[in-house]
C-alpha cells in the first residue's frame, strides 16, 4: 500500500443530540501522514467526533474535508475513511481470512482477488499463518490485528481508531501501540486514534488533540502539548505537572522538576503526606502551607540517599525556567 498525503480537516464542527451540544464548533487541521490521537475524558466529545469523521454520525453544523472535498454528506463507504471499533466487532462464523475480506465480498470482488488481498492485509499483521482460524480461537491482540487487516483491506486514505487498546491486558496495550505505530510508519497513511489515556497518546502521537467539555482545549506536536500546556486543564490531565499559584499568578511545574530540600532552603516550605515507591522512581506528595498539593518525582537514587517520610516538613525547590506560565 503505498503513501498518499492525505489532508484531513474539521471546520466548525458540530454535533448536536436534542439540546445537548457535544461538539463544539471545533476546527483543526491534521497534519498529513501523521498519527493523530483525539484524548480526553468521558464526554468530552472526542468519539463524537470520530464517528462524525467516519460517517457513522451526521454533522449538525460545519464541514469535514479529506483532499479538500466536503465528506459531510457522504456515506461512510464512500469517504476514503475506515473505521477500527473498541469491540473489533468480528463476525464468529466467519475465518480470520474471511473477515478480513468480508468488505471485498460486499462489493462484489470476485473471490480469488479478495483472498489475495486478504492474505496481503494478514501478511502486514503478520496474521498469515491464522487465516482459517475462528475468531474464538485466537488471542485478543489477534483479534485486534484481524480488525486492522479488515479496516485496511478498503485502502482508506484516513483510519480511524475507537480506543483500540482498552480491551487489552497492559502488557499486551505496550505491544500493541508498538504494533500500531510501525503501520502508520510503513503505510503512511492519516491515523485518527480517540483514547483518554494520556500514556497512550504520548507513546503514539505524532499529534495530540487534547478536548475538553466539547471544544478543543490545545494541539500540537505531542512533546509541545506535554512540555508547554496552555491551561491548567491541560497540564493536569496529562499528568507529570502540577498547577501552582505563585504570587498569584498559575504555572505548570513538572513534578520531576522539583527537588526537596531543608525546610527554609527551597521556594516553598510543605509537609510530606504519601510516599509511593515506582521502582525507578519514588513519588512524594506534598502539601505546602496554603494548602497546595504538589507531587515531586524522585529517581530512587536519589530519594533513598536521603529519603524522607511522610508527616516531616520539607522544602521545595527547582530551577526558575522550569515554571511555565499558563493561560488559564
Amino acid at each position: 500500500m503505498s503513501a498518499r498525503q492525505t489532508e484531513l480537516e474539521l471546520v466548525q464542527v458540530t454535533k448536536r443530540y436534542g439540546t445537548t451540544v457535544a461538539v463544539d464548533a471545533i476546527s483543526h487541521r491534521f497534519q498529513p501522514s501523521s498519527y493523530a490521537c483525539l484524548l480526553g475524558p468521558s464526554g468530552c466529545g472526542k468519539s463524537s467526533t470520530l464517528r462524525m469523521i467516519a460517517g457513522h454520525e451526521s454533522v449538525s453544523e460545519g464541514a469535514i474535508l479529506i483532499s479538500k472535498r466536503d465528506v459531510s454528506t457522504r456515506p461512510p463507504a464512500r469517504r476514503g475513511t475506515a473505521m477500527m471499533f473498541q469491540n473489533y466487532a468480528l463476525f464468529p462464523h466467519l475465518s480470520v481470512a474471511d473477515n478480513v475480506a468480508f468488505s471485498l465480498r460486499m462489493k462484489g470482488v470476485d473471490k480469488s482477488q479478495r483472498m489475495t488481498a486478504a492474505g496481503e492485509m494478514l501478511e502486514l499483521v503478520d496474521l498469515a499463518h491464522l487465516s482459517d482460524r475462528l475468531p474464538d480461537q485466537l488471542s485478543g491482540g489477534q483479534q485486534q490485528r484481524v480488525a486492522l487487516a479488515r479496516a485496511l483491506i478498503t485502502r482508506p486514505q484516513v483510519l480511524l481508531l475507537d480506543e483500540p487498546l482498552s480491551a487489552l491486558d497492559p502488557f499486551l496495550r505496550i505491544r500493541m501501540r508498538t504494533e500500531l505505530k510501525r503501520l502508520q510508519r510503513e503505510l503512511g497513511i492519516t491515523f485518527v486514534h480517540v483514547t483518554h489515556g494520556q500514556d497512550e497518546a504520548l507513546a503514539l502521537a505524532d499529534e495530540i488533540v487534547v478536548m475538553n467539555n466539547a471544544g478543543i482545549e490545545q494541539a500540537g506536536s505531542a512533546r509541545s502539548v506535554f512540555e508547554r500546556p496552555d491551561t491548567a486543564f491541560v497540564a493536569r490531565f496529562l499528568g507529570s505537572h502540577n498547577v501552582v499559584q505563585l504570587d498569584g499568578e498559575v504555572f505548570a511545574l513538572r513534578a520531576d522538576a522539583l527537588t526537596l530540600c531543608a525546610p527554609g532552603a527551597g521556594h516553598l516550605e510543605a509537609n510530606i503526606t504519601n510516599v509511593e515507591y515506582q521502582g525507578t522512581h519514588v513519588s512524594v506528595t506534598t502539601r505546602t502551607y496554603d494548602n497546595q498539593e504538589i507531587s515531586v518525582l524522585l529517581s530512587d537514587r536519589d530519594f533513598f540517599a536521603h529519603s524522607a517520610n511522610p508527616g516531616e516538613p520539607v522544602g521545595l525547590s527547582w530551577a526558575q525556567e522550569t515554571l511555565h506560565r499558563l493561560q488559564g
